[in-house]
């Protein structure tokens, strides 16, 4: 990489992982690996498909997705 606009990307990855922490990890106590795993997946299948971002419109990063790519389709 060539670093132009690698900040922009570095914002989106902070932002994220701030709202798994919050969201997710402070609020659980694993058991073991395989515990947290499992917890994160089902987390992270619920921050796309479920969880509705402001910055996005209130709509889910899902919905956005493949709404684009509908677009981009026809």
């Amino acid at each position: 990489m060539d670093g132009k606009g690698r900040w922009v990307d570095n914002v989106f990855v902070e932002r994220l992982w701030r709202s798994v922490k919050y969201e997710e990890v402070y609020l659980r106590v694993y058991d073991s690996i395989t515990a947290a795993r499992a917890s994160l997946g089902r987390y992270f299948a619920f921050y796309n498909t479920e969880r509705r971002h402001q910055s996005l419109d209130r709509r889910t990063p899902d919905n956005v997705y493949y709404e684009l790519a509908a677009k981009l389709a026809a």
